[in-house]
């Protein structure tokens, strides 16, 4: 899926330490972008709205806990 991303916010958690970690764009009209906040230029990985509140609920719910 080919994504215009010019517009898209990312923000870190703020959670995240100095050591890195992950930044998520939800600004985007039909897409939440992801991408490693170290590696800003790197690669983004794209879900769909409805895949993103599927994995958030999950993490929620302890899901993923190991």
């Amino acid at each position: 899926m080919k994504v215009d991303l010019t517009t898209a916010i990312f923000k870190k958690s703020q959670r995240s330490g100095d050591n890195g970690c992950v930044e998520v764009a939800t600004n985007l009209a039909s897409v939440v972008a992801v991408r490693d906040s170290k590696e800003t230029a790197g690669p983004v990985l794209v879900f769909t709205k409805a895949e993103w509140s599927a994995f958030v609920g999950g993490v929620r719910d302890g899901e993923f806990d190991l």
